[in-house]
């Protein structure tokens, strides 16, 4: 899996959900290679949005039609300033519900000391976070080797989510957590998309 992520301030909340929802049946109806969507506006305007294809091979050859850039022209003039991208082959997804459903997602870009470690700590504990954690439908984590990371997690409801934060780890999980935040080199940035729009071929 290849995905695409881009941020970017806006000044049009409803012209930009539009112009983002109006995508797979307008310029993306024959994106080769997409596999799905996930964008929204926090409460402080800045729009978040994720794009998940096949490889890399097809997202790049979804960018050079011309039909994308039209779009993307389109999306751009609603920024306030310059859009910030990242993206990433090193993809790894954990669901265990339907995060088409998600009523609420929280994305967070970050920078960790081991990104290998990272990863691994990510995967581990897995039964034990669906037990402990119901309220999570899935998760989506890019990586870069340099340590830079977003992660994406889909949440049933942001009721649900902050209630979740709330309570406290079982045993098991207790140590894997605590190794996870002391991996995080400074300050993590959370968007937090109380009406997340979700899109799928």
């Amino acid at each position: 899996m290849f995905v695409q992520m881009f941020t970017g301030k806006v000044t049009n909340r409803d012209a930009v959900r539009a112009i983002l929802q109006g995508w797979s049946s307008g310029a993306g109806r024959v994106a080769k290679g997409w596999l799905g969507s996930t964008a929204g506006i926090t409460d402080d305007g800045q729009l978040v949005a994720l794009a998940r294809f096949e490889s890399e091979d097809a997202a790049r050859a979804n960018s050079e039609r011309p039909e994308q850039d039209e779009w993307w022209k389109s999306l751009a003039v609603n920024f306030t300033g310059e859009a910030l991208f990242f993206e990433s082959s090193d993809v790894d997804d954990d669901i265990v519900g339907d995060p088409g459903t998600a009523g609420f997602v929280q994305v967070m870009r970050g920078r960790v000391s081991d990104a290998a470690r990272a990863r691994a700590l990510a995967k581990d504990g897995t039964g034990v976070w669906a037990s402990y954690r119901p309220d999570i439908l899935a998760s989506l984590m890019l990586s870069h080797d340099d340590g830079d990371y977003v992660m994406a997690i889909y949440f049933t409801s942001e009721a649900e989510a902050r209630k979740g934060e709330r309570k406290e780890p079982p045993a098991e999980l207790a140590p894997l957590i605590e190794e996870m935040n002391a991996l995080d080199v400074g300050e993590v940035t959370y968007y937090d998309l109380r009406d997340p729009w979700l899109a799928a071929p």
